[in-house]
């Protein structure tokens, strides 16, 4: 009789490969999840390399499409970012992989989710908060916090020497020595020769961007179309994409050529530690840069210094946290959309030797801008008496402030 059923997230590496055959070996009956977010993979032997350990079944699901549209836009519509460097690319992942593997338990009537996460690390905290928010139902089972697992088998000799006995396949090609997560978003690099910040990342650790010291000598020219804050066209030449997972695709192409999207940075996990990562990012790092800009020209100031001040950095540590299936989210997310309602128009772009350059925006329907009224050429509409006003009124606390400072003893000329 089964110890259980329990619907794991397998990708066929070392890890989770020992984690599925020790799981049947205590008795578990298990179904084998992987998602397809866009990285490059050998589905098909992944599936086969599952199955032959023993796995009831392997449900390969395809999710980049919901990718870009759920989590890469909202993204995109808020600015997203993290500690003013990380643009979140393995976090905007992780909500849509843990709704899908919840789904799959549910298909394949398993009570208990399980991962390869280490026990350092933000995933684990992700995919479990997001499996309690979807379905508190489901038991959830860490390998690498369970004493019975990580106590046997606690380091790479040991795992291999378990692959062994067990008849694990391990692939015999030399290991980068650094970890690798890969989606449409990014691919980030940490640990190993990365845990030394001092150092520069080795060379070739890159797969995302070209050196943008051997990008093209010519710069490339193109425009970026959005409604409500979103991509909807993207205008190279003569060429045109639309559609959001093709268009997306595409400028990732464009900031890969040019070498744009590289980022070296030691960020603070949620969980307390400090962690080196490099991340590549080419496409998201344009169409941000691209959105902000077409904001200048068509978002209230005051709608934009609350969404700036409080959403973005919100919506970033909800995603960041793990805590995408939570009301706060849905309130900021709201909050997003409502400023996003006139975000609509052109941004001209230029991108050359690592680096992304807005050339022009233009909005035929929410265009703040006047020509006329921000001209040092006329007066038309504006009465330079009115600033005199303005001024006073703006300095009455300030005269106070000063005077108290006078009568304390500590005039703000001091300084």
């Amino acid at each position: 009789m089964s110890a259980g059923r329990v619907c794991l997230a397998y990708s066929g590496g070392l890890d989770t490969s020992t984690i599925l055959k020790w799981l049947i070996v205590e008795g578990y009956t298990v179904v084998c999840f992987l998602a397809d977010v866009g990285q490059e993979e050998d589905f098909a032997a992944v599936e086969k390399k599952a199955l032959a350990l023993g796995a009831e079944a392997m449900v390969i699901e395809n999710l980049q499409q919901e990718f870009v549209d759920e989590l890469i836009w909202p993204a995109v519509q808020c600015n997203s970012i993290y500690e003013d460097r990380y643009l979140l690319g393995t976090s905007l992942a992780r909500p849509i992989i843990a709704r899908a593997q919840v789904r799959a338990a549910h298909k394949h009537n398993c009570q208990i989710l399980s991962h390869g996460c280490t026990g350092k690390g933000n995933d684990q905290v992700r995919f479990e908060l997001a499996w309690q928010a979807l379905d508190p139902s489901l038991k959830i089972f860490a390998p690498w916090r369970e004493p019975k697992f990580f106590k046997a088998l606690d380091g790479r000799a040991a795992l291999l020497e378990f692959a062994a006995k067990h008849n694990i396949p391990v692939d015999q090609s030399p290991r980068k020595p650094w970890s690798q997560d890969e989606n449409l978003v990014h691919t980030s690099f940490e640990s190993g020769v990365l845990e030394k910040p001092e150092l520069e990342p080795p060379a070739d650790l890159w797969t995302r961007t070209v050196d943008p010291r051997d990008a093209p000598d010519e710069p490339l020219k193109f425009s970026i179309h959005f409604e409500k804050g979103i991509p909807v066209k993207l205008e190279v030449g003569t060429e045109t994409t639309t559609g959001s997972l093709e268009l997306f695709k595409a400028v990732n192409k464009i900031g890969h050529d040019h070498g744009v999207g590289r980022v070296d940075i030691v960020e603070s996990r949620f969980i307390g530690l400090k962690s080196r990562g490099c991340y590549d990012t080419p496409g998201l790092t344009i169409l941000r840069l691209a959105h902000i800009d077409l904001e200048g020209l068509t978002l209230d100031s005051h709608v934009r210094r609350l969404r700036d001040q409080f959403v973005t950095t919100e919506w970033s540590r909800c995603l960041y946290n793990g805590m995408y299936f939570s009301p706060e989210r849905e309130f900021l997310e709201n909050s997003i959309t409502f400023s996003q309602k006139g975000v609509n128009g052109k941004v001209n772009m230029m991108v050359y030797k690592g680096s992304a350059y807005v050339i022009g925006r233009s909005s035929e329907t929410s265009n703040l801008y006047s020509e006329t009224e921000a001209s040092m050429d006329t007066l038309e509409g504006f009465s330079p008496e009115d600033t005199s006003g303005f001024i006073a009124i703006q300095a009455i606390r300030l005269k106070k402030y000063g005077a108290q400072k006078i009568i304390d003893g500590e005039p703000l000329t001091k300084n």
